[in-house]
């Protein structure tokens, strides 16, 4: 019973340990990171678009961009690149739009 007692304080944390995390370069040096910096590139059109169309309109973009990007993608949909591949398309397809907007003078 002792030596259970003596071992449950040797397992006891003394401090906790604070895991850094890590810088991430964009565009990314793995998938992970590529992932990653294609989310923050998509959020960022996003929000931009978002803010030039109505509700329903950023509603329905997305929907539509997000069918044609599963659709364009199909084939790598069991491949662990396939997340990767959509949010890509999809960043660019909002920023396409926005270049129009800014072409317009929006």
């Amino acid at each position: 019973m002792k030596r259970l007692l003596v071992l449950g304080i040797v397992l006891i944390p003394i401090g906790t340990a604070k895991a850094k995390t890590p810088e991430i370069h964009c565009p990314g040096d793995n998938t992970v990171e590529m992932r990653y910096c294609a989310g923050v590139s998509a959020s960022q059109a996003s929000a931009k678009l978002k803010k030039m169309i109505s509700r329903d309109q950023f509603k329905q973009w997305q929907e539509t961009i997000g069918a044609l990007c599963a659709r364009a993608y199909a084939s790598y949909k069991e491949g662990t690149i396939y997340p990767q591949l959509v949010v890509g398309c999809e960043d660019h397809l909002s920023r396409a739009m926005l270049k129009e907007f800014e072409s317009l003078g929006n």
